[in-house]
């Protein structure tokens, strides 16, 4: 069911690459569909978006308007949940404000001896969108990592987006919405969502950065609206490569394999180890677990198409590995995991050691889970506060530091041919 491949034979480069590459078929049949949406959206505003919104979460709403969830029904969600829930969303709050506090800038300011000053002005984000998946499954999780740096950030306001098909709404969802302190929230999916806070419409306010996971339509319409305003990334399939000695639990680790799996068929879940003893033994758990599993069609398919077993030579070899692909997850199940740390240079998180399950950090770690994927790992980060605040430069040149300066800009501007760019320095300095 799963493919078994070895560093050791001769066509392994080609194999990785074929398992690494992802089917992108369809992929320009769903760029003029959003392109279409968009289009509507930016020309005809609320009225498109009802009628998408309508034709796609089969709906029957007659204003944009009668979208919106209110507060009042947040606080009823985050009311009716149940007691265990209501402490895993709020335990898993604390952890996630706890850690993004540390990411916090500040602005900062020097002066020079000459007494100019140079410095760096920090400000959050006036409003940012998020986007919540509601379709084949709703992600509470997913608004506490969104939602939470950007309220550390000091964001001004927030507005969530989530689809409800049918009509049906997640409490959870709402509940986690409510306990991260989310502004407003519509009940919109799909590219028009995308759409509706990329150019705003007279119901939906235009935003400054839209954040958030999606299907291949909110992807390509993520993409198509960067510039008009920020993203945080175009997100592929969820992503996780396990490197494990002869000390894994083969049943650990192979429940680790399934949990990524299990997202959806396109996920992709890559076990890298030396032994391959424990190779077999991680195989037979998957046999002899799978069937147990609620969603075993699900991961049955993501393993067969994009998952694999592979036997490499060394622990060195297999660091060597994960930096190439550059994965979303990557956990180090292995007996001494800090000489394996200082070797990745390319990861979205990374797990160590036996106890450190991928799952506890898309819940409740502290971390976000919001990861590169798709190997962008190696120039991408984790989302986090800073991609909710911006910095401004700050330059106060004095009289003294004009007669340095100036000179130094005035050469360099005429060397490029702007002359009124070394005039304007001149003008300062000969005076």
């Amino acid at each position: 069911m799963i493919r078994q491949l070895s560093t050791a034979e001769a066509d392994f480069e080609a194999s990785l690459r074929s398992l690494l590459h992802a089917d992108v078929a369809g992929d320009l049949e769903i760029e003029r569909t959003v392109a279409e949406i968009l289009t509507r959206i930016r020309t005809e505003g609320d009225a498109a978006v009802l009628e998408y919104t309508n034709r796609f979460d089969r709906l029957d709403v007659s204003r944009v308007a009668d979208l919106e969830i209110s507060q009042a029904d947040l606080r009823v969600a985050f009311a009716g949940i149940t007691g265990p829930q209501r402490h895993a969303l709020e335990s898993a709050a604390q952890r996630i404000t706890a850690y993004h506090r540390h990411q916090l800038a500040e602005s900062w300011s020097i002066v020079e001896p000459d007494g100019t000053r140079l410095g760096q002005k920090v400000t959050p984000l006036d409003r940012v969108g998020l986007y919540v998946p509601g379709g084949k499954a709703a992600y509470p999780s997913s608004v506490l990592m969104n939602a939470i740096p950007a309220k550390v950030a000091g964001v001004g306001e927030l507005i969530m987006v989530v689809p409800t098909p049918y009509g049906e709404r997640n409490s959870l969802v709402l509940a986690a919405a409510c306990l991260a302190g989310v502004d407003r929230v519509f009940a919109i999916g799909g590219a028009q969502a995308v759409g509706a806070l990329a150019y705003g419409t007279a119901t939906i306010p235009q935003v400054d950065k839209i954040v958030g996971p999606g299907n291949a339509y909110v992807a390509a319409a993520k993409r198509r609206v960067f510039g008009t305003v920020g993203i945080d990334m175009v997100a592929g399939p969820s992503e996780v490569l396990v490197i494990a000695d002869a000390s894994a639990n083969p049943d650990w680790v192979a429940m680790d394999l399934f949990a990524q799996a299990e997202h959806d068929e396109m996920a992709q879940s890559i076990l890298l180890s030396p032994d391959a003893t424990f190779i077999a033994r991680v195989s037979e758990s998957i046999a002899r677990m799978l069937p147990e599993q609620p969603r075993r069609d699900v991961i049955a398919i993501s393993l067969e198409n994009r998952g694999a077993l592979i036997h490499v030579r060394d622990l060195n070899e297999a660091c060597a590995i994960a930096n190439r692909i550059a994965p979303e997850h990557l956990e180090l199940a292995v007996a001494e995991p800090a000489p394996l740390v200082e070797m990745i240079r390319h990861a979205g998180a990374v797990f160590v050691g036996h106890y450190s399950s991928e799952s506890l950090g898309d819940y409740c770690a502290g971390p976000n889970h919001v990861l590169p994927t798709s190997g962008s790992a190696r120039f991408s980060s984790p989302l986090g506060v800073y991609d909710f605040q911006k910095r401004s430069s700050i330059i106060e040149i004095s009289p003294a530091a004009a007669r340095t300066l100036g000179p130094i800009a005035s050469t360099l501007a005429r060397g490029e041919g702007l002359v009124a760019h070394a005039r304007a320095a001149e003008l300062r300095y000969e005076s």
